[in-house]
């Protein structure tokens, strides 16, 4: 039996669907609304649906999958080369179609709810440190202005503050006193926020064997551990830990003619913040370790310490990928073996 496979754009209101009828090959497109998505769909045989990897996609793929078909999530950009003709619906819905029949394509694997909501947390607690962040350094500046230095780091700085508004009371107007204790009392809460959604975190990884597991990892926290688990999705998706690696631009790019091939600065494609987090991680194992593996000596010893770290949440990327595709757990040993 043959199987339909169907190229569906999505969209908030309007979607466009593009597809072959196996028993006639007629081409068929057909516009839907976004309530008749899913009455559609339950009357078609299961069937292969291809969609790009973007907003919604994932809930959209849920829903498909419980009605029985195959959803297939596909990167934007290897959609937007056979978009041959001007941009539209129509052209979009058969490019996605003609782009998820190439042989060797990869997918992306489809998210549960669970996961999504953790990295909506991800995306929440980024956005607020972001905004932390913009706020000291402002109050930073601004009391600069007046003479007042605040010593370096988040904490120090930030303890010094009441003091440096005590000393700045004869020299400022009261209503720019009373704007910088607001914007404290703004970072204060910031803070706070912060602290709640990393809270939430912690109890989901007490939840969750498989951040559990990765924690074990030198260098990999619970920001790492949750947010490796929710950006998987499932591990089963890359064939090796090269590749779990490359989807997180941890490996070099390469430019070749002629034959030769040079290798470049890594890639930095894939999910940035993931990679953000990892190489935090090696840059806090090789600042604060004491035991360092025979490995990481021998190269800190030949390359640069940019590079060392890079290998190193090379490494962990690999690891992680190894521990949640076979379901194995830590062991500093077996993993000093393989260095």
């Amino acid at each position: 039996m043959k199987i339909t496979t169907f190229g569906l754009d999505l969209a908030k209101q309007v979607f466009q669907l593009h597809w072959v009828e196996v028993e006639t090959g007629e081409v068929k497109r057909r516009r839907l609304k976004r309530d008749q998505v899913l009455a559609f769909f339950a009357q078609r045989s299961a069937s292969v649906v291809a969609m790009e990897a973007c907003g919604s996609a994932h809930y959209w793929a849920r829903k498909l999958i419980g009605l029985g078909h195959e959803v297939r999530l596909i990167a934007p950009k290897f959609v937007r080369p056979f978009v041959t003709s001007n941009k539209s619906d129509a052209a979009d819905a058969q490019a996605i179609w003609e782009t998820v029949q190439r042989p060797g394509r990869r997918f992306v694997a489809v998210k549960s709810e669970a996961q999504q909501g953790v990295l909506m947390l991800h995306r929440m607690r980024e956005q607020l440190v972001k905004m932390r962040t913009m706020q000291i350094n402002q109050l930073r500046g601004l009391l600069y202005e007046f003479g007042a230095t605040l010593p370096q780091g988040r904490h120090k700085g930030m303890a010094q503050v009441p003091q440096a508004l005590a000393q700045l009371e004869g020299t400022l107007p009261a209503m720019v006193l009373d704007a910088l204790r607001e914007q404290r009392a703004r970072i204060e809460s910031l803070s706070r926020e912060i602290e709640h959604i990393e809270a939430q975190l912690l109890a989901w990884k007490k939840e969750d064997e498989a951040v559990k597991r990765l924690m074990d990892i030198p260098g990999v926290g619970v920001l790492t551990a949750t947010a490796a688990v929710a950006t998987t999705g499932q591990a089963s998706a890359f064939r090796s830990g090269r590749e779990f690696a490359a989807f997180l631009g941890l490996v070099p790019r390469h430019s070749g003619t002629g034959g030769t091939v040079k290798l470049l600065n890594i890639s930095k494609r894939g999910d940035s913040y993931l990679r953000k987090l990892l190489i935090h991680g090696a840059r806090a194992v090789l600042t604060h370790s004491k035991v360092r593996s025979s490995w990481l000596e021998a190269l800190s010893a030949r390359r640069t310490w940019n590079t060392v770290v890079v290998a190193l949440a090379n490494k962990m990327a690999r690891t992680i990928w190894a521990l949640l595709a076979h379901g194995r757990t830590y062991d500093r040993g077996y993993a000093a073996g393989l260095a």
